[in-house]
């Protein structure tokens, strides 16, 4: 009795553990989105996934239990099943009485089983029928547990996820061979098929009700979709196979194939267990004898097996549709075998599957209990199965290898076609501008200096020395952390930069000509954010944790072509000062230029704890000298936490019981959660993919908090992504379409979050844009400070960039035999080869006329080179405009094929054979320091490309990088030297230099370190 009261208990206090867990993460998140200005995109998402999960559980439930429980109440008593033994028995014994004695009577010679029943099922048919049922529910097990897991460990806010693979019989086969290669995995299904065997009332219910929430649960992920399936856009675009609009793939395919998902285990799951329940209903196994199947199970199991059929008619007629998404034949999408063999052999299945579905569920309900046609009902389903092998096997495969192969390019052509369409399409590649360009090899000194601001933007830092370099230098304290270095431009006084690029030379002054008050400088900018992990284990508190150590401090400004004394980087700002301006600029121009503001950062991309701010316990601001400055947060994020139930709420919700039991916390205070950028948008809006690199921008734009000015924001690039446009091929990153249709803007101070359409011809943001009319806003109302930083994403344009290596070949000939695929070329960096990586650059694009300003005006541009397959030299390369209107634009720059134009591997193999440079390399590496080789920029200018590498120092002991050497390479010339200017000077001095390749040494300096 008492254990009895103790369960009960345990039940009770775990069910009340449930709730209040359940309710505090609700009312958490209802704060924070009332917080973040999001509370009904929140209400909206909880709504739709209560809804789903109800429904789905809630129907799966009652199907399957009341189906089992029906099945209980029909399947064959143990008596009964005796009985039918006995009279076997009764039977042999007369035969062999007979045989014995003649005359003996033969009372038991007519009995025969009742006409009602269906064929009796000895042992030998028996076992194996069971067994191989109880297999298949082992299979459906594994089967929806492992998405469920796959679900159950992704990221909370993950809203668009990849429709699961179907249970289809492809699936089944994929999963039997998964199970013969893992033992693990057959001793579990096993184990689960004779544990079904053996108890199979308990086990078949359980397993129903543990299939309600595994389904609620995979449905209740896909929210999104759901949506979206109510609030579509046309795509103004259709398919070429069946004519559907491309909106029919996106928003509602995927849903009728949820909708299959969950159905096909629903009603395979029913008819399975209800048929395993009357097979081994009496102890048929152990007694060697199924007497057949009653009237009324027979009609139970028309029943259900007529709705089965239903889903398998649902499923085949949806392969039809997902024939788009094929990946037979030499191109994605529908194939000629797909199309002229499987679509036929679908629509004829899908059919057939209805006729026999009507005809079970029409003898269902005009049942005739001594009708001699209802056999006919089974052997039509395994009638059925032979067509399916036939139909979905053989078919497309006698076809694919006897009649496409013979005849492949001819065949496959107009559907390579139709990819390649959709493909560029789907990827806006058919928006990229192709040009040609043939470098002229003609460039002067004169035109170098007409192109000074393209050389004085030259970037000699790349990301990773300068990163090593201010952690060296900028990190002031070990609890500071500079987690990224990101390429921008700013508008600068030119009382600074006009000076020149290198301080270590100067270059020869131009033509005066009329100076402009302001000019654009390519910076790297990196945030002083506050790694609480670096803080002394001895000092890692609650309180210090929570309450002192809330945010970082600062940022650094560093033009990315000069050079300090010592090789160091120049800093146009950085350190921390002792007065108000609490950060160090280089001059009272660079102030006016790069506002500084308010210089706090408690929302960063590192920034991964909660915080609690308008404590009694002062927070750390900033050292100064052997002393701490303190300060105490007034901006407008967090949550007041001040009263006490609140405090409770949330110390559930963070299983935080010390913010519960504290007395450092004041009736204005708050909790700052979600600090981390990335984390805190993926939370408000996880059905947008997001730019894997936030970058910090420095302007004057409070609009939405003009009384607490705050300059600094993180911008961060997000995407609409699908994987169900028809034909587009999906490449190794399972999207096969992308848009850049958001910009995100996070305040690094008061955390406010800004969602900006920037692509407003995407029908997918249009389809969000009207599920949430609240959250989105036009790209014309960001500020215009804020507009002038935005740039092309290099995530966008490395996918974009992939795609072209193939879909740059329109001609369905040269695309199938691949004659013109191109590759992205290796660099030296460091001392390892390793793929180019796409990188800004402030020039003037050739030939390409800016809109409202004068042709051949410097712009900030994205460039990635191409190489053709297995080769070396440069056959084409990538821009990616990011200025004002022509923000967006895509120009490509294929060079001749006739003549060879220098590609990135081969100057750095010019570079490492040069005998005086890897001479002076090998030194380098031998003197306790390794040299590195940076990234090899090829830079257009005018009509020709000029090759710039830098090279960095790095002392074995101490990773302080410094630049040391600049090589420059043009036609037949490469420099190596101390200066970009020294270089520049070396090439393209006026008098001729005979020799074809230049090397000019130049006093050595001893390297710092």
């Amino acid at each position: 009795m008492y254990r009895k009261w103790g369960f009960r208990l345990l039940i009770v206090f775990f069910g009340l553990w449930l709730l209040l867990d359940l309710g505090s993460h609700l009312g958490a998140d209802i704060f924070w989105f009332q917080e973040v200005g999001y509370l009904q995109v929140f209400l909206l998402r909880v709504l739709t996934r209560g809804i789903l999960w109800v429904v789905v559980a809630g129907v799966t439930a009652a199907y399957l239990l009341l189906n089992l429980a029906l099945a209980q109440r029909l399947k064959y008593s143990p008596s009964l099943k005796i009985e039918e033994v006995r009279r076997e028995e009764a039977e042999l014994t007369s035969e062999l009485t007979n045989f014995l004695s003649p005359s003996y009577p033969r009372r038991n010679e007519t009995r025969r089983l009742p006409p009602q029943r269906f064929k009796k099922l000895r042992l030998r048919g028996l076992l194996p029928l069971t067994l191989v049922l109880s297999l298949l529910i082992g299979l459906m097990l594994v089967h929806y547990g492992q998405i469920a897991l796959f679900y159950w460990h992704s990221p909370v806010d993950r809203g668009i996820l990849p429709i699961p693979a179907l249970f289809r019989p492809e699936t089944i086969w994929q999963l039997l061979k998964q199970i013969v290669s893992q033992v693990w995995y057959l001793s579990l299904i096993g184990g689960v098929a004779i544990a079904i065997l053996i108890y199979p009332q308990f086990l078949l219910t359980a397993i129903a009700i543990l299939f309600s929430p595994i389904f609620a649960f995979i449905l209740f992920q896909h929210w999104p979709k759901v949506l979206q399936y109510f609030h579509p856009t046309s795509f103004n675009s259709t398919d070429p196979l069946f004519g559907r609009d491309i909106s029919f793939y996106i928003f509602s395919l995927p849903v009728w194939e949820l909708l299959e998902l969950w159905l096909m285990g629903l009603c395979l799951y029913g008819f399975v267990a209800v048929t395993l329940i009357y097979l081994l209903s009496a102890d048929s196994l152990s007694q060697g004898i199924f007497p057949g199947f009653s009237s009324q199970q027979q009609r139970h199991l028309f029943g259900m097996g007529g709705l089965l059929m239903l889903v398998v008619a649902l499923s085949y007629w949806q392969s039809r549709y997902e024939l788009v998404y094929s990946s037979r034949g030499v191109s994605y999408g529908a194939s000629y075998t797909d199309v002229t063999a499987q679509l036929p052999a679908y629509t004829f299945l899908g059919v057939v599957a209805v006729a026999i579905a009507f005809y079970l569920l029409w003898r269902t309900f005009f049942w005739k209990p001594k009708s001699q046609y209802r056999p006919l009902g089974f052997y039509g389903l395994g009638i059925y199965l032979l067509l399916v092998v036939a139909a979905d096997v053989v078919l497309p495969t006698v076809v694919q290898y006897l009649i496409v192969q013979p005849n492949e390019l001819q065949r496959e052509q107009p559907y390579i076609q139709r990819t390649i369409a959709l493909t560029r399409q789907a990827f806006d590649l058919e928006a990229i501008d192709a040009k040609g360009f043939n470098p002229q090899g003609t460039l002067t000194e004169a035109d170098i200096q007409k192109n000074d601001l393209t050389i004085r933007n030259i970037r000699l830092w790349d990301q990773r020395p300068l990163l090593e370099t201010n952690r060296q230098l900028q990190q002031i304290r070990p609890y500071y952390r500079f987690p990224d270095a990101d390429i921008d431009r700013y508008t600068l006084k030119t009382d600074v930069t006009s000076r020149q690029p290198l301080a270590s030379q100067k270059l020869p002054q131009p033509k005066q000509e009329a100076i402009e008050p302001t000019e654009r400088q390519q910076v790297l900018i990196a945030a002083r954010e506050l790694d609480y992990n670096a803080v002394p284990q001895e000092a890692q508190t609650w309180v210090n944790r929570h309450l002192i150590y809330t945010h970082g401090f600062g940022f650094t400004v560093s033009p990315v072509n000069t050079v300090g004394p010592g090789g160091l980087p120049e800093y146009f700002v950085k350190d921390i000062s002792d007065d108000s301006s609490a950060l160090k600029t280089s001059s009272k121009a660079i102030r006016e230029s790069i506002p500084i503001g308010q210089p706090r950062i408690y929302y960063g991309e590192i920034a991964n704890t909660y915080v609690m701010t308008g404590t009694r316990v002062r927070e750390l601001d900033y050292p100064s000298g052997s002393d701490n400055v303190y300060n105490s947060y007034d901006g407008l994020g967090g949550v007041e936490i001040g009263s006490a139930w609140r405090r409770w709420l949330f110390a559930m919700h963070l299983k935080d019981w010390q913010m519960a039991l504290t007395q450092d916390f004041l009736p204005e205070t708050k909790l700052l959660l979600r600090r981390n950028v990335k984390q805190r948008i993926q939370a408000i809006a996880p059905f947008l993919k997001f730019d894997s690199d936030p970058y910090l921008v420095a302007a004057v734009a409070n609009q939405d908090f003009p009384s607490n000015p705050s300059y600094l924001y993180w911008i961060i690039d997000a995407y609409t992504t699908s994987d169900r446009y028809p034909y587009s091929d999906t490449g190794n990153d399972g999207i096969n379409y992308i848009r850049n249709s958001v910009k995100v803007v996070v305040d690094a101070y008061n955390g406010s979050v800004n969602f900006y359409i920037a692509d407003s011809s995407d029908p997918i943001i249009a389809t969000w844009s009207r599920i949430f009319p609240q959250m989105f806003k036009p790209l014309s109302t960001m500020p215009v400070n804020l507009r002038s930083h935005t740039r092309y994403p290099v995530d966008f344009f490395k996918i974009q960039s992939e795609r072209l290596m193939t879909y740059h070949m329109t001609d369905p000939q040269v695309f199938y035999n691949r004659e013109d695929q191109w590759q992205i070329p290796n660099e030296i960096y460091g001392s390892e080869p390793r793929p180019v990586e796409p990188y800004y650059l402030i020039t003037s694009l050739p030939t390409a006329p800016v809109v409202g300003a004068a042709s051949g005006r410097e712009e900030f541009i994205l460039l990635l080179p191409y190489t053709p397959r297995q080769r070396t030299n440069l056959i084409a390369w990538l821009a990616a405009r990011s200025d004002g209107v022509n923000y967006g634009k895509l120009l490509l720059y294929t060079f001749p094929k006739e003549r060879l134009v220098y590609g990135p591997e081969q100057i750095e193999a010019r570079i490492n054979q040069d005998p005086v440079i890897s001479q002076q390399i090998s030194l380098w590496n031998r003197q306790g320091s390794k040299a590195i080789q940076g990234n090899l920029l090829v830079i257009p200018i005018e009509q020709s490309l000029l090759y710039v590498e830098p090279i960095y120092l790095e002392a074995a002991q101490n990773s302080l990088p410094t630049l040391v050497r600049v090589v420059v390479a043009y036609e037949n010339r490469i420099v190596m030297a101390q200066t970009l200017e020294q270089a520049l000077q070396a090439i393209f001095k006026p008098e001729v230099v005979p020799a074809p390749a230049i090397i000019r040494p130049f006093e050595e300096v001893a390297p710092p370190g």
